[in-house]
């Protein structure tokens, strides 16, 4: 069908607000739908000038609200687009706990703004009661706050798909963020609706545009489901789904639905688009896997990686994340012969559940080329599968959950690429 003037109008309108206030580049970067035409921010401004002794000089005053310092420019990307990926540069961070506003977003229909005296969440369907719950009701239940991961199961397609050397963490992996959340358990929530017991199974479904609904086992509701309106210490973010979202943790990103309006119970999946034509991965043999929820162990080393490059030989940090959907990661071992000896790494955070964990090995390199990688373990027994392992059970069709074991190669001169099809 033709577009119409009115359309093209506002299309040129949208897209003109967007370079006016990002400040964007087109560019074609790894990591988002292969459709859709992706963009970075513009370059970070030229370093500022410091004076040669800051104690001779006043600083700057208090602000309402704080900046980072102007030597330091981490930034998601791409950016720019309506419906799109916006992958966290985990390269840049430290620990294990994403700052908000670097937390990787993936949108549908743009992100939302929703006044929370407004909105509502619903909950029917087979229930002994249909309740609906205002922003401020759900804050008045107990609450509980916990540090989780979320990771969309798209992440890693282009490493998987289109690997190319120049590939940095962020586009092999930036689709997983660590946060701390605030909120009610859903099984709260539950309770007070009454959920009937031949429900074995709710919807949910999100306030943006795109009315994103997915499926998902009321047994997850009883057990550590929470809807959510916190994040590291503040509100949500609104393309982290403010003013409230579902968290799911463990599970895939998409069925973690954010700006939550409304939950429906029922006796089987509501077999929606989102889990028909989308997030189902053929398999051999003329089969497919649906509600794969759950991420598996999973594991990326941050640095050295691309663009980075040794500047000679001696002692450096491999340092990582390493995460897993079904339980604690027990275990992290590098290599840095390609796998054919493997060390374990010390872990240096806390081993939640179903969060990231920081991984450190202190590598002696002796300025040979050389192949360094990571492999996860979780408490399940899982243990992160090479590409040829996941190829083997997966198939060539597969599209999502792509966990299998990231490499980086060191080059004589110390420059290190990605390495693929390890």
């Amino acid at each position: 069908m033709a577009e119409t003037t009115s359309s093209i109008s506002r299309r040129k309108l949208i897209t003109g607000a967007a370079v006016a206030a990002g400040g964007v580049l087109l560019t074609n970067l790894p990591g988002a739908d292969a459709q859709q035409v992706t963009k970075v921010p513009a370059p970070p401004p030229a370093s500022p000038v410091a004076p040669d002794d800051p104690t001779k000089v006043p600083g700057a005053p208090t602000t309402a609200v704080g900046e980072r310092s102007p030597f330091v420019h981490p930034q998601r990307a791409p950016v720019g687009e309506i419906t799109g990926t916006s992958l966290t540069p985990l390269q840049d961070l430290t620990g294990t706990i994403t700052p908000s506003d670097l937390h990787f977003t993936r949108i549908h229909a743009g992100i939302p703004t929703i006044d929370p005296t407004k909105h509502k969440l619903l909950i029917h369907g087979l229930v002994d009661r249909p309740v609906e719950f205002s922003v401020d009701d759900l804050k008045r239940f107990p609450a509980v706050t916990r540090v989780h991961f979320v990771e969309c199961s798209g992440n890693g397609r282009a490493a998987y798909r289109t690997p190319k050397p120049e590939m940095t963490p962020q586009q092999v992996d930036g689709m997983t963020s660590n946060s701390e959340w605030t909120g009610v358990p859903l099984a709260t929530l539950f309770r007070e609706a009454g959920v009937q017991t031949a429900a074995k199974w709710f919807l949910a479904e999100g306030g943006d545009a795109s009315l994103l609904d997915r499926s998902i086992p009321v047994s997850k509701g009883h057990d550590d489901a929470l809807v959510v309106w916190g994040q590291n210490g503040e509100p949500l973010r609104p393309e982290q789904g403010f003013p409230i979202r579902l968290l799911l943790p463990g599970y895939e990103g998409n069925a973690n639905v954010k700006w939550l309006r409304r939950i429906k119970l029922g006796a089987e999946p509501f077999m929606t688009r989102w889990e028909t034509s989308k997030y189902t991965d053929p398999l051999p043999g003329d089969k497919i896997r649906m509600f794969s929820f759950e991420m598996d162990a999973k594991s990326i080393i941050t640095s050295p990686a691309y663009p980075e490059r040794l500047t000679g030989p001696g002692w450096w940090p491999i340092r990582g994340l390493a995460w897993s959907g079904r339980g604690r990661i027990t275990r992290v071992d590098v290599s840095t012969d390609g796998g054919k000896t493997w060390l374990a790494a010390e872990l240096l955070t806390a081993l939640t559940n179903k969060a990231h964990v920081r991984f450190e090995h202190m590598w002696q390199w002796n300025g040979n080329e050389s192949l360094i990688m990571s492999r996860a373990t979780d408490d399940q027994g899982y243990v992160q599968p090479t590409m040829a392992q996941l190829k083997a059970v997966r198939g060539p069709g597969t599209d999502y959950h792509f966990n299998s074991i990231r490499a980086w190669r060191v080059a004589r001169d110390g420059v290190v690429t990605f390495e693929a099809n390890t």
